[in-house]
């Protein structure tokens, strides 16, 4: 969701999910302890904090000053889990959860409001989890998109199955002005957001049966300058390394939310 919403008079160019939607637009890792994740992910990942204007339990992370993410530390209150999750931009939220629930998907949370916007927390029909964000979008999220610190994959037994849910709840490669292109590249379907790949989905082989073990997910990527620092640092502040290569790593924070690592060089 948007942690650093604003009236519409606070600045004269706000954008909104109107003009990008189906895109991601947003990540956020929904904690338990505000002041512990931060320490963590300053020393992984070297980010600096703000508040954020939905309450104590909301902080928006800065990478040199360009919002990377955002924390709510509402599993707790919530009954939810630790976990990263991509947020995409919808015209509607409620009409996008209703597309969702109709394709055998599910509403866990909302749509709630969230002034000036709209925000849900919904899962696919295979259980992958990922948010909708109707709304504004985040001071300097141009900049955010520019820079995109972070990239999220799809990992799921079946892309293409995937591709369809998600494509017609979020409008991917309709006849609307401004749509997400959906393309199938070498094995992976594709998402593009005028003309950059913003989002990839992914289930094996291409013509492979559908893996049962695979458990669906959205796993989050962020770009960094040094993946075996990073690796290091999570482990000396209590997260774990689940797996490692030259160019990325898959991380747990100390709170059990995962996520991955990736050398900026590979972005």
């Amino acid at each position: 969701m948007n942690h650093d919403v604003r009236p519409p008079s606070a600045t004269k160019d706000v954008m909104s999910t109107h003009s990008v939607f189906g895109a991601p637009c947003w990540v956020s890792l929904t904690s338990r302890d505000v002041e512990a994740t931060e320490r963590f992910y300053s020393a992984v990942l070297g980010w600096q904090w703000r508040p954020a204007k939905l309450g104590d339990r909301f902080r928006m992370a800065l990478a040199e000053g360009t919002p990377v993410a955002g924390i709510a530390a509402v599993a707790n209150m919530w009954q939810m889990a630790v976990a990263w999750t991509p947020y995409f931009a919808v015209s509607s939220a409620d009409e996008a959860a209703a597309r969702a629930q109709e394709r055998g998907g599910t509403a866990a949370v909302g749509p709630l409001s969230f002034p000036p916007g709209r925000a849900a927390l919904l899962a696919d029909r295979d259980g992958a989890t990922f948010g909708i964000w109707e709304g504004d979008l985040v001071a300097d999220w141009e900049a955010w998109r520019e820079a995109q610190p972070a990239f999220i994959r799809l990992h799921t037994r079946d892309a293409f199955d995937a591709a369809i849910f998600y494509g017609e709840v979020l409008e991917w490669a309709s006849e609307r002005p401004g749509c997400c292109e959906v393309h199938y590249e070498g094995g992976e379907v594709v998402l593009r957001s005028r003309g950059n790949i913003v989002a990839r989905i992914e289930s094996g082989a291409l013509g492979s049966a559908p893996d049962p073990a695979i458990r669906p997910h959205w796993q989050v990527h962020f770009a960094v300058a040094d993946v075996s620092a990073c690796t290091r640092a999570a482990e000396v502040h209590g997260g774990s390394v689940l797996s490692k290569g030259s160019d990325e790593a898959v991380l747990r924070d100390l709170d059990g939310a995962q996520f991955t690592v990736t050398s900026r060089r590979e972005r």
